[in-house]
């Protein structure tokens, strides 16, 4: 174990009671983020998630002339006037997957980009193919070099792209680097995701003409140059769903405040069908739990179907509900790697391919855990909050990457957690929850 890691200790067994604000939505942020600098005038973006991605992004931006201002926590100001160069470096993006929205970018501005290819969590292949598809589409040459993307184009011309599966990394960069080009664009079969409009609805704040975010179709006309703007970053569904699954796991009650709740409509109706009860608000979702939970089967797809990023946080739950629950993962194949973790804890679960059956078990006993991936890891943290006695999950920078201020929060819901650095630490913190 390395001196210096960082982990939570846990003593689960406490009902999760009380409000939590949610911050804003990390993978709007980070698209948002690199399509700021296709302005040469100043934008200030609000409700920006302080997690590491986004810090991570920001420095890259730095490396090559972006001017970063920060204002407040959650507030930034952007000029991508002074941009030096268009190649960024390997060191500063390799800790996340999000680098390549930098190609879309720089690409629709300064026709050309150098990217190194993208890091993040490990969960599976997440082939950046239409990506590429859609950059030679509209007349850029595309090539991998030394382990960067290279693109570059004498002109952009609009044209009809057709993604041959629905993603939303491509939908959002070619979606970027087409809002400037020659004529009309079309992508079909785009993504409909929450954070795919966000990007639509920042742009078209800043002069570009975006139709159709949010259904398959979306009609791009392009335009000669965007200008400056203030915009306000959407709330993130993934962390307002971890605290759903949350109040679920530990019998609680948790209004969850600062949401979209159109946007968590597919995780409502779940936790409805295992017991929950859930109330919504204008901007807030109440969740609460007092009888026992029942079985469900769950398919992961694209938006508005159950996100792939909830699918660790309902398996733990499925863990603790009476019967036999599946779970069909579609999305990425390695996102079951908390699986080995919770049976360490209890729990009955069987993986045969690209599915889950999950045998419910009365409780998960605490057990020291390793984080696999950032949303493996936070379904780590709810299981070790409902578990009996005391756990430790390792790898929170993992955890850290996603969730602003994650500890924190749950404390103030009522959690027996704490954040430690190194072993000494953590051996005091674990006897201090045990006389708890």
């Amino acid at each position: 174990m390395k001196y210096n890691q960082e982990h939570y200790v846990i003593k689960g067994g406490n009902p999760l009671k009380g409000e939590v604000g949610i911050g804003g939505a990390k993978n709007a942020a980070l698209a948002i983020l690199a399509a700021s600098i296709m302005t040469d005038e100043t934008v200030t973006l609000e409700n920006l998630p302080d997690v590491r991605d986004i810090n991570v992004l920001l420095e890259a931006m730095q490396g090559i002339g972006v001017i970063v201002e920060r204002l407040d926590r959650h507030t930034v100001k952007i000029n991508g006037s002074l941009v030096r160069n268009v190649s960024i470096e390997y060191e500063s993006i390799k800790r996340i997957r999000a680098s390549y929205y930098l190609i879309g970018a720089l690409l629709g501005k300064y026709k050309e980009a150098e990217v190194p290819l993208p890091g993040g969590c490990n969960i599976g292949s997440r082939p950046i193919d239409q990506h590429l598809k859609g950059f030679r589409a509209i007349g850029a040459d595309v090539s991998i070099e030394g382990g960067a993307i290279v693109a570059k184009a004498e002109r952009l011309i609009g044209t009809h792209i057709y993604m041959d599966v629905v993603t939303v990394g491509a939908t959002i960069n070619v979606m970027m680097a087409s809002c400037m080009a020659e004529g009309k664009t079309t992508i079909e079969n785009a993504a409909k995701e929450p954070h795919v409009v966000d990007v639509a609805n920042f742009l078209n704040s800043l002069g570009a003409n975006i139709k159709g975010a949010g259904t398959d179709v979306i009609r791009i006309k392009g335009v000669p140059k965007l200008h400056g703007g203030i915009y306000s970053i959407i709330p993130d569904q993934i962390e307002a769903g971890t605290f759903m699954f949350a109040a679920a796991i530990t019998q609680g009650d948790i209004l969850i405040k600062n949401v979209i709740p159109k946007h968590l409509e597919s995780i409502s109706a779940k936790l409805m069908e295992i017991g929950c009860s859930i109330e919504e608000f204008d901007d807030a979702v109440r969740v609460s739990r007092t009888g026992e939970l029942r079985s469900t089967h769950i398919k992961t797809l694209p938006y508005p179907g159950f996100p792939t990023d909830m699918q660790p946080q309902a398996g733990v739950t499925l863990a603790l509900s009476g019967g036999i629950s599946t779970i069909t993962e579609s999305i990425f194949e390695n996102r079951f790697r908390y699986v080995d973790e919770i049976t360490r804890m209890g729990a009955s679960i069987k993986v045969e391919g690209n599915t889950a059956i999950i045998t419910g078990v009365p409780r998960l006993s605490g057990a020291h855990l390793s984080s696999p991936d950032l949303r493996a890891g936070a379904a780590l943290v709810l299981a070790s909050l409902s578990a009996e006695g005391i756990s430790v999950v390792d790898e929170i920078s993992l955890i850290e990457r996603g969730y602003e201020d994650f500890d924190m929060k749950l404390r103030n819901l009522g959690a027996n957690i704490e954040k430690t650095s190194g072993d000494r630490q953590l051996k005091k913190m674990k006897l201090k929850l045990a006389a708890v």
